[in-house]
């Protein structure tokens, strides 16, 4: 019951802080729809008690306390919900008004900024449980090992956006009226249209992958347990924290395509962020260690 309550009062938190982020950079209300304020309200609040649940875990889940766990928070919610999805706006949304995108940036480090004091010491993470002595043996790889990693994750990562991106999003008529494309009629084509059209789209997203591997790498290196629970909480980080934002009612692109970008994104970012946890996790050995006044035994 205390766990439950505190996630409520990070959602209501959460809830606080976007509507004060807006109100600061001047985007509060300016929904531009005609969705009832009551709608737009409980949209908001959905989205905010999805984000505190998963934000929740990784923090109650963290072997980090204090500042360097409210800079990792900060870092990794930031991250998810604003640099990810807003880069790949400011390529791909020609629609926004001027002067807009750097707002969006801005509201997003007024809401993570207090977001991640508070969660923490709502949490009761100021402090860490027990003394950490054992040496983290998560993310020790050599440059090869880093390398080839790396390259595989790249490599996945165009393929689950290509492919995801294809057939889920680009065959939906309303996602292709709304960026004004066709449906060349197959994958290859698809595919061999973006290499002579758009050639920099798939650096571009070689990059993007990279920006996941950084904001994963705190997870993993904080989160206690095995490597599926570090995984699972990476797949929800991507998956969920990031898309729960397209719920809410937005001026700039249709409720249709918003719900098809959310089920294209939020499947293909789950497998991705869980295939990143396991390829980085998989053959970590955290030990179990028994320290303190009361010999509190916990694995790591």
């Amino acid at each position: 019951m205390i766990a439950v309550l505190r996630v409520l009062a990070l959602t209501v938190v959460l809830f606080v802080c976007y509507a004060v982020a807006g109100a600061v950079v001047g985007l509060q209300g300016n929904s531009g729809t005609s969705e009832p304020a009551e709608s737009g309200a409980l949209a908001l609040l959905v989205v905010c008690f999805l984000e505190a649940v998963v934000m929740a875990y990784v923090i109650l889940r963290s072997r980090w306390a204090g500042w360097r766990l409210i800079g990792a928070v900060f870092f990794i919610f930031y991250g998810v919900t604003t640099f990810m999805p807003q880069i790949e706006s400011a390529v791909f949304l020609t629609r926004l008004p001027a002067g807009m995108l750097p707002r969006l940036f801005l509201m997003g480090a007024v809401i993570a900024a207090p977001f991640s004091v508070l969660a923490v010491l709502i949490l009761g993470k100021r402090k860490p449980e027990i003394i950490d002595v054992q040496v983290n043996p998560r993310l020790v790889m050599t440059r090869s090992e880093w390398a080839w990693k790396l390259a595989v994750i790249a490599l996945v990562y165009l393929i689950l956006y290509f492919t995801f991106g294809y057939f889920i999003a680009w065959r939906n008529p309303a996602v292709r009226e709304y960026y004004r494309g066709i449906d060349p009629g197959s994958f290859a084509a698809q595919m061999g249209s973006v290499l002579r059209d758009t050639p920099w789209l798939i650096p571009f997203q070689v990059l993007r992958a990279m920006c996941w591997v950084a904001l994963s790498l705190p997870v993993i290196r904080m989160m206690k347990g095995r490597w599926p629970e570090t995984a699972l909480s990476i797949g929800l980080l991507f998956a969920v924290v990031m898309n729960a934002q397209l719920l809410l009612p937005n001026p700039y692109m249709p409720e249709p395509v918003r719900m098809v970008h959310l089920a294209e994104t939020a499947s293909s970012n789950f497998i991705f962020g869980v295939f990143v946890g396991w390829l980085l996790t998989a053959r970590d050995t955290f030990g179990r260690v028994a320290i303190g006044a009361a010999d509190a035994s916990v694995w790591r």
